[in-house]
């Protein structure tokens, strides 16, 4: 039986166009959109329209003085009335639509809420009276009894007004014209008719209630299992039921969960005020920092990969490098400068390989030429330093040292004019070797397979020289360069660096016989499995890992006393080397085992990389559909907005834990930080730097979704 394999088909994917406020702009009070996808919003310094604003590039509200003579009017609030733009002013309520025809006066000075009826009848209130009216007569007067009006539906299908009060739910016919109390209550703030008028959903200041309009009966309980109970809105907008609060919007699902929208990668301000229908299905959001215009596109994950390579390519090459964009101005592009990292060649690696299977698939130019790009800056890293067969961490034009992040690591280069960072890790190692069998056994271009190859026996041959560890400038090993038997077996057997070390050794002397054949890189992995329990350590159950005994060495207790992040992905990129150029079936068979006792451990993350590494061992479960949700909920915009999601009381808690699991269940990417593989995906919230920088779509995205397509587990994109 074949594995099963994602068809990808077209999905919708959610971004968000945001327009900030001025302090010039007042506040905002109330928004509408009209058939023609025209936007007014009103604020206490007037009418606004919003302006220029696409996804990245914000826009903002301004003065609208598209009819001169609105300008003279005290408009006080905006709506819509099938489908067009009408205004509410201390006079009338009014359009110009319809030739600017209609034009109901309502006697209210102070009026600021307003809703149409059958046949241009309207509802007006000031907060206290109520008139219904039509043209130029007054058809009803009255007033709720003790309360305070905050919001008024019509509902055609019974002919009906409801009014929301701060402590009841009313209704008006537009025939007899009969205020009638159907439910008391308190602290009721927002509502809308749902369901095509079949349930009336009510906002409070701790969760919301359902009303049956029928039998005018709550139905159920409260529902306080929200993102945030402190509900500012409620609407139903194409057939889907939102809610604004004071700490975001949020829809819900068909499967009675949420859709969340906290922080800036969706919303100028997270106190929501009104929500609204947009142009072309999308959802308009009033914060009292602005709107928010929530739109869906159709795409395929094809297309969502053409977007993000455009991504990468416009702003996350550095010399080469897979880099972040850091220094930005709230999220604005246009300000970033190019970072170096300490781990240039890991996410450069990552994206390398990415590209590879892209290329494996497609045979595209591009991605061949982005594969010598990265290749270019890649095997610089052997000979930027003087060290032979040692990578450097990066490299950077000499003169900007202090500029850089751990300047302390950073060394004059014998290249005139360059600098590079030592201490090169583990983990760095891993990745090059990852990357570079990956281009020898797939990409067709014979002069990038034997650049490819010579750096992974240059690198190998630098640690099978040193004894198993990597040598910086200094002549010492790095901290975490080390793969000696003395380091990896002085560890508890329960501390994971044991077992990472040996699997991470032993996938690099794989990959290096089987592209240059050379006996010592075979003989010292059968060495380190047969006579230093190599083996055994890699065969050792995950659920074995923890942290290391009292009694133990104080490096052993700092390197276990979390669950590291970092060696899943280290683990995980060393599979394919591990499982692929095993060195006999035997062996291969007992890789398989291992891997899939890890993945069995890492299936709460939902990780779209962890899931399809793990389809490389041909295993027929390998949890497809949650690699497939974690490629299509992915957001597309990367920049590390503050996003919180701890206060939460629609999300189950659990106890402080090894692995740092926070939640039962993991969060949408859309809703959590942006991440890569080496973090904790169920960190809930990121409180620093709002908008400082953007990472690379290059490690995150493209090497799960490129690897997928080339293990056939992703279809092609399929027709519309």
């Amino acid at each position: 039986m074949a594995q099963s394999v994602y068809q990808d088909k077209p999905f919708g994917q959610t971004y968000s166009i945001k327009y900030y406020s001025e302090k010039t702009t007042g506040k905002l009070t109330s928004l509408a959109c009209d058939r023609n996808g025209v936007i007014q919003l009103m604020s206490t310094d007037g009418l606004l329209h919003s302006h220029g604003g696409q996804f990245l590039i914000p826009g903002t509200l301004q003065p609208d003085r598209t009819y001169r003579p609105l300008q003279d009017r005290k408009l006080a609030a905006v709506g819509t009335y099938d489908q067009q733009i009408i205004y509410l002013d201390d006079q009338a309520v009014l359009s110009n639509a319809w030739a600017g025809k209609f034009y109901a006066q309502h006697q209210l000075p102070q009026a600021r809420l307003f809703v149409g009826g059958a046949n241009f009848t309207f509802l007006v209130s000031d907060g206290k009276a109520l008139h219904l009216v039509k043209e130029t007569s007054i058809l009803w007067k009255g007033a709720l009894p003790d309360d305070q009006v905050i919001g008024m539906r019509y509902q055609p299908t019974t002919g009906l007004f409801w009014i929301l009060g701060k402590k009841g739910l009313y209704t008006l016919s537009d025939k007899g014209y009969k205020l009638t109390n159907v439910l008391h209550g308190e602290n009721f703030t927002a509502f809308d008719l749902t369901g095509q008028g079949k349930k009336v959903v009510i906002g409070t200041t701790d969760g919301y209630l359902e009303f049956d309009p029928l039998t005018k009966t709550q139905t159920g309980d409260i529902h306080r299992k929200l993102p945030w109970t402190e509900l500012t809105a409620v609407a139903d907008i194409n057939g889907q039921l939102w809610f604004g609060s004071t700490k975001g919007a949020f829809s819900l699902r068909p499967d009675g969960k949420f859709n969340y929208y906290n922080g800036e990668r969706w919303l100028p301000g997270n106190e929501v005020t009104q929500l609204a229908a947009g142009p072309k299905n999308s959802v308009l959001v009033l914060t009292t920092a602005g709107m928010a215009e929530l739109a869906t596109k159709s795409m395929t994950l094809h297309d969502k990969a053409v977007f993000y390579e455009e991504q990468v390519r416009t702003r996350h090459i550095r010399n080469g490098f897979n880099a972040s964009l850091d220094g930005l101005e709230k999220g604005n592009l246009a300000t970033g400068y190019l970072a170096d990292s300490d781990n240039d060649g890991l996410w450069t690696s990552m994206y390398l390989a990415g590209e590879i299977f892209r290329y494996a698939v497609t045979k595209e130019k591009d991605a061949l030429q982005n594969c010598r790009e990265s290749l270019d800056a890649m095997e610089r890293l052997y000979t930027i330093n003087p060290v032979p067969g040692f990578p450097a961490r990066s490299f950077e034009r000499a003169g900007y040292i202090a500029r850089l992040s751990d300047p302390e690591r950073w060394q004059h280069s014998p290249q005139p004019g360059w600098d590079w960072k030592s201490t090169t890790s583990s983990d760095e190692v891993i990745g090059h070797i990852f990357a570079f069998g990956a281009m020898a056994e797939l990409v067709d271009d014979k002069p990038m397979q034997r650049r490819a190859i010579t750096l992974i026996d240059t690198l190998m041959s630098h640690i099978l020289s040193h004894d198993l560890y990597l040598i910086d400038f200094n002549g010492k090993p790095t901290l975490w360069g080390k793969w000696n038997p003395d380091y990896v077996n002085a560890f508890p057997v329960n501390v994971g660096d044991r077992k990472l070390n040996s699997s991470n050794i032993i996938a690099m002397l794989q990959t290096a016989y089987q592209f240059t054949k050379k006996e010592k890189y075979r003989k010292k992995a059968f060495d380190l499995m047969q006579k230093h329990g190599y083996l055994e350590n890699m065969m050792r159950p995950m659920r074995v890992i923890g942290r290391a005994s009292d009694d133990a060495d104080e490096h052993s207790k700092h390197m276990s006393d979390g669950w590291n992040h970092s060696d899943d992905e280290m683990y995980f990129v060393g599979y394919w080397g591990l499982y692929r150029y095993a060195l006999n079936d035997t062996l291969k068979a007992n890789y398989k085992k291992a891997i899939l006792d890890h993945w069995e451990i890492e299936r709460p993350e939902k990780d779209g990389a962890w899931n399809i590494f793990t389809a490389l061992t041909g295993t027929k479960t390998f949890d497809l559909n949650e690699a497939a949700w974690y490629l299509r909920e992915h957001p597309l915009d990367l920049i590390d907005w503050e996003i919180r999601n701890s206060h939460r009381e629609d999300i189950e808690m659990l106890a402080d834990n090894f692995r740092g699991q926070t939640t039962k269940e993991v969060l949408s990417p859309a809703e959590r930080p942006i991440q890569r593989h080496n973090g904790n995906t169920f960190a809930l919230d990121r409180t620093r730097g709002n908008g400082a920088s953007e990472h690379s779509a290059g490690d995150i995205w493209l090497l799960p979704y490129w690897m997928g397509r080339y293990l056939g587990v992703i279809s092609a994109p399929l027709s519309r």
